[in-house]
């Protein structure tokens, strides 16, 4: 399994002294890693660093062999991503919408944009204006959106908030069948703990900022009864050892 992500020794240091320090990460070709931890643990400041949205204090970050420092555009030409709120143009419909996404990616057709509306439950309404979207509605279009150019890596911030069940049950269903229909790869940032379990292959902790521990679902349900009570277990191991947490 190639690597297709290589993240080493990245460090992203805030005013207050809070940030991620010295992170190493790995994701395989098919993987769907999930990140774990609390809020302000340093989960999205990860994200943002990999995607070049912020730039980090030391380490680096490859992205398909490419250092994103050095390529930006070749190693992220194959990522798709959503991260922390999306922001639209609320006078556009959806179609609109991702038809200014797709000006980004030439290969990106008519036929595919009105695919993935279907696939994320939007096609119906994709004449109507984002402004008139429930939080819901806007969340699957920014999911369409980091899926539109069918990327090789999809990096998720927290992509199940404001969906109701059935949305959850279509991101999760999109997730599988393009993981094995396409070998795509996931990095997903989550508190749906439940969901991950159902999804992922390997996770990692992020306690105050370092990568705690990680490993496969698959072996670490062997020894818990499930995700969740490898995650708390965990959480309570990383306080004892920083007891003014």
């Amino acid at each position: 399994m190639s690597v297709i992500l290589s993240v080493r020794q990245l460090t992203k240091l805030y005013g207050n002294q809070r940030g991620i320090r010295d992170i190493d990460l790995e994701i395989g070709s098919g993987d769907i890693y999930g990140l774990l931890g609390p809020n302000g643990a340093g989960k999205t400041t990860i994200l943002k660093l990999i995607t070049g949205l912020i730039r980090a204090d030391r380490g680096m970050v490859s992205l398909f062999g490419s250092d994103i420092t050095e390529q930006f555009e070749q190693g992220m030409r194959r990522v798709g991503c959503m991260i922390e709120s999306a922001d639209f143009h609320d006078f556009l419909n959806a179609s609109q919408y991702l038809r200014f996404i797709a000006r980004f990616y030439p290969e990106v057709t008519d036929k595919r944009m009105d695919e993935i509306l279907e696939r994320v439950g939007l096609f119906a309404v994709r004449k109507d204006k984002i402004n008139n979207y429930s939080t819901g509605m806007k969340q699957k279009l920014a999911l369409a959106a980091a899926m539109l150019p069918n990327p090789e890596l999809v990096i998720l911030d927290e992509p199940t908030n404001g969906l109701d069940i059935e949305g959850t049950v279509m991101f999760r269903e999109l997730v599988r069948s393009y993981s094995e229909e396409n070998g795509t790869s996931f990095l997903i940032s989550s508190h749906m703990i439940h969901e991950l379990e159902q999804l992922c292959n390997r996770v990692g902790v992020i306690f105050q900022g370092k990568l705690h521990t990680e490993g496969h679902v698959s072996e670490l349900l062997v020894h818990n009864q499930s995700l969740e009570q490898f995650y708390i277990r965990e959480l309570q191991k990383a306080r004892e050892g920083n007891p003014v947490a």
